[in-house]
């Protein structure tokens, strides 16, 4: 018996001392990765420690001869237990781990999942805060955001914005492209390179549709957004040119 105790205390010594030693490794590996978060770091961290110790607890319990098939039985049914009582919370827990690890956004950046967009808040375990443009916190579960496609409006530098603009038939395509033009040049915000594109894009009923591209940087997004529109309809009025609407032209025939 008290060889026994005695292999015990040093397979707990042998035990404390690799736990510590894998612990500080798994610490280094993660000191190299700058874009694991420190939350991701903490969780692995005491992870590991868990099931390090788990292991440990069940080799010193076979040198004091208490029967392991018992134990390991009681440790994996009262895990599977445990995992199927928390299901959701493990779900959004795994999503939240992946989310981490792989980055699809940032806080502070601009999203969209779903039908929620906004500015993300925050990046936790289990939920994904994003703040709308009215300044609603919506707090997502990370199963959700995992599993849906995300789009990050701020992770590319550039952005390109299209606009459609309707002109009446008279109105003289020329003149038309030059209000354009000069709309685009009234924009500082709009980048020269890549290139504003203008073209016809469709004859409607009513009118004629033209159809401009343009570029700029990701913070200059919705400046140009509100700016334009007002730009094409003071440059359309000082080249003469008419912005069209839906309306029926009805022609009287006498015979």
């Amino acid at each position: 018996m008290v060889s026994n105790v005695l292999a015990a205390v040093v397979i707990f010594v042998i035990c404390l001392v690799v736990i510590n030693v894998v612990n500080r490794i798994l610490d280094k590996l993660m000191e190299h990765n700058t874009r694991t978060s420190e939350t991701v770091k903490r969780f692995l961290h005491t992870a590991v420690r868990v099931a390090l110790w788990l292991i440990a607890i069940v080799i010193i319990a076979g040198a004091l001869g208490i029967p392991t098939a018992s134990l390991v039985a009681v440790i994996s049914i009262a895990g599977l237990a445990l995992s199927l009582s928390v299901q959701n919370i493990l779900t959004n827990l795994f999503s939240g781990i992946t989310l981490l690890f792989t980055r699809p956004f940032d806080v502070g950046d601009h999203i969209k999942v779903g039908d929620n967009e906004g500015i993300v808040m925050s990046i936790g375990l289990f939920y994904t805060t994003v703040r709308s443009v009215d300044k609603r916190l919506i707090t997502i579960p990370n199963s959700n955001v995992a599993s849906a496609a995300v789009t990050n409006f701020t992770r590319e530098p550039l952005r390109r914005q299209s606009f459609v603009f309707g002109t009446e038939y008279s109105d003289s395509t020329g003149a038309a492209m030059q209000a354009l033009k000069d709309a685009i040049a009234a924009c500082p915000e709009i980048l020269e390179d890549p290139a504003p594109n203008i073209f016809i894009s469709s004859f409607e009923a009513s009118c004629i549709q033209y159809t401009i591209h343009v570029w700029t940087k990701t913070e200059d997004y919705w400046t140009v957004y509100m700016k334009i529109n007002e730009l094409v309809r003071d440059a359309f009025d000082a080249n003469g040119v008419h912005m069209s609407y839906e309306h029926l032209n009805v022609h009287i025939m006498k015979e």
